[in-house]
């Protein structure tokens, strides 16, 4: 089993991307999924290779970070218990994501967000019941705005995934007076 088998079209564009190529870890999760309701691609790597082209920054940094994210973010997913309902405990995917990359950077905005990817998510699901307060508690937890949100915005934006949670944050971000830029165009 090898990266690229599992992520359709990928190349590695940095030597950390070819040091987490060749992690165990990496390749067991890029493996695992099956369609499911916000993944009708399957496989974790297939989802991979969806944000993967979609990333539009040139060369540099902020590339760099979004495929970083993009490639590990959703890989510890198998070890989440299917079988249990969804919750706090379980659904510590983001959370699994962080421990696996602090192996390869300290970067707390890079963790915050592989951490809290998904909170928007959850929050906007259950905002009726306290989704304003809950999102304070999340931006409190992140040092780079911007990058969060282009990431969320990044995972967001394939196929199965309705629009409804990326719009939402922003309206609320906008509420609070926070700037995030447009995601860049194709």
């Amino acid at each position: 089993m090898t990266i690229e088998g599992l992520i359709p079209g990928f190349r590695p564009e940095t030597a950390l991307e070819r040091e987490l190529a060749s992690d165990p870890a990496m390749l067991r999760g890029l493996a695992w999924g099956r369609p499911r309701p916000g993944h009708p691609e399957g496989s974790v790597g297939t989802h991979v290779a969806d944000l993967l082209t979609a990333i539009t920054e040139p060369a540099g940094r902020r590339r760099d970070e979004l495929r970083f994210l993009a490639l590990v973010h959703d890989a510890l997913k198998h070890r989440v218990r299917p079988d249990a309902a969804l919750s706090p405990d379980n659904d510590q995917h983001g959370v699994l994501a962080r421990r696996f990359s602090e192996r390869y950077t300290a970067d707390p905005r890079i963790l915050a967000t592989l951490e809290l990817h998904d909170e928007p998510y959850r929050i906007w699901r259950t905002r009726p019941h306290d989704g304003r307060c809950a999102l304070e508690g999340i931006l409190a937890q992140i040092p780079d705005l911007s990058l969060f949100m282009r990431f969320v915005e990044l995972d967001g934006s394939t196929e199965g995934k309705t629009p409804g949670p990326v719009h939402w944050l922003r309206s609320e971000l906008a509420s609070r007076g926070y700037e995030v830029p447009e995601p860049p165009r194709a």
